[in-house]
């Protein structure tokens, strides 16, 4: 069993998972997973992520774990079964996995 916490198996699942970027937009406009959706910390604390699929599994990734971890316990409220990306976009960067800029070029940790 994977464990969704880890950026290596959020990696190896992406196909058959719904990866939550919480940052702001200044942070996914400078890098972001492939097939990430963008929903800020904010937005999901007020109620956003309602059509959120309840039947797949949510890895939540900020930039180092911690708005990723209330937007993981806010989900998890809600019904999901909801995972904190621990280590956040730095861990995976630091882990060599794929990301990219909004415009298509390097991505880069904001």
């Amino acid at each position: 069993m994977s464990d969704l916490s880890n950026v290596r198996d959020v990696n190896d699942r992406l196909a058959e998972i719904q990866l939550v970027d919480v940052r702001e937009p200044y942070e996914w406009e400078a890098g972001r997973v492939d097939g990430a959706i963008h929903i800020p910390v904010n937005a999901i604390m007020s109620g956003a992520g309602g059509d959120l699929d309840k039947d797949k599994p949510v890895a939540v990734i900020c930039r180092t774990g911690n708005r990723s971890e209330l937007a993981t316990m806010m989900l998890q409220a809600r019904g999901f079964d909801a995972h904190n990306v621990e280590g956040g976009m730095e861990a995976w960067e630091a882990a060599g996995l794929p990301f990219a800029a909004a415009d298509g070029s390097a991505g880069r940790v904001a």
